[in-house]
């Protein structure tokens, strides 16, 4: 963890409240992989402010938000403004910029594993196998934007495929514990977990929604979903 992002993430805690956290089960302290909505863009920064193990955990970032390079375009497609407002021309020449100088150093001071979407995941996979293996726990935000301030009713699901290398590297299965947060009322929702040993397509698909389900309803707490064996 680099002192700027220690900075910026301990100012964020003391001057936002303290979140209240609620779980389904007790807590299984091995190995696992947290699944949170996104919550516009204050989840991945209430998780890494204010979750319980957060000095333990490390997220999963979008690599194009890491290279200076990247960010414009990245800002562009990522809608940060309400397409065709009167604003539009001038956010459009200077939002991306500004977010191009203060991201990159900020996310790599940051304890996460850089996310790729060409032949370099693997380097993502295996960054993960090895925290996981050192007892560290993942962040995952899987939601896929859609639109101004809106998400698709699908998760992106390659993140599942970490669970067959954990068992193929530990012998053991993966944990997936889906988050709902709730920003404006402060709190972390926590379901029962679910269990992966190998990646099935028809079985992934059901544990996807599974997960895009529980992370997203503040009801989660009320299903039966306690453990989920994909073999």
């Amino acid at each position: 963890m680099g002192k700027l992002y220690e900075t910026l993430i301990g100012a964020y805690r003391r001057l936002t409240p303290k979140f209240e956290t609620t779980w389904a089960e007790p807590f299984i302290d091995e190995p696992c992989v947290f699944i949170g909505n996104h919550s516009g863009a204050f989840g991945p920064i209430d998780m890494c402010a204010h979750f319980p193990f957060t000095k333990n955990c490390y997220s999963w970032l979008n690599h194009d938000v890491m290279d200076a390079k990247l960010v414009p375009a990245y800002v562009r497609q990522d809608y940060w403004w309400k397409p065709g407002c009167w604003a539009e021309p001038l956010l459009n020449v200077t939002l991306p910029y500004l977010a191009a100088a203060v991201m990159p150093p900020v996310l790599r001071s940051a304890p996460g594993i850089p996310v790729y979407h060409d032949q370099r995941v693997m380097l993502t996979m295996r960054q993960s196998i090895r925290h996981l293996k050192d007892g560290r726990y993942l962040i995952i935000f899987p939601e896929q934007p859609s639109g101004y301030k809106s998400h698709h009713t699908w998760i992106n699901t390659g993140f599942l495929h970490v669970a067959p290398l954990f068992y193929k590297a530990t012998g053991k299965a993966l944990r997936f514990y889906p988050v709902h947060i709730d920003h404006r009322n402060h709190t972390f929702t926590i379901a029962g977990h679910c269990k992966c040993v190998t990646f099935k397509h028809g079985a992934a698909n059901s544990l996807f929604a599974l997960i895009y389900h529980l992370c997203k309803s503040e009801k989660c707490l009320n299903t039966n979903n306690h453990l989920v064996h994909i073999y």
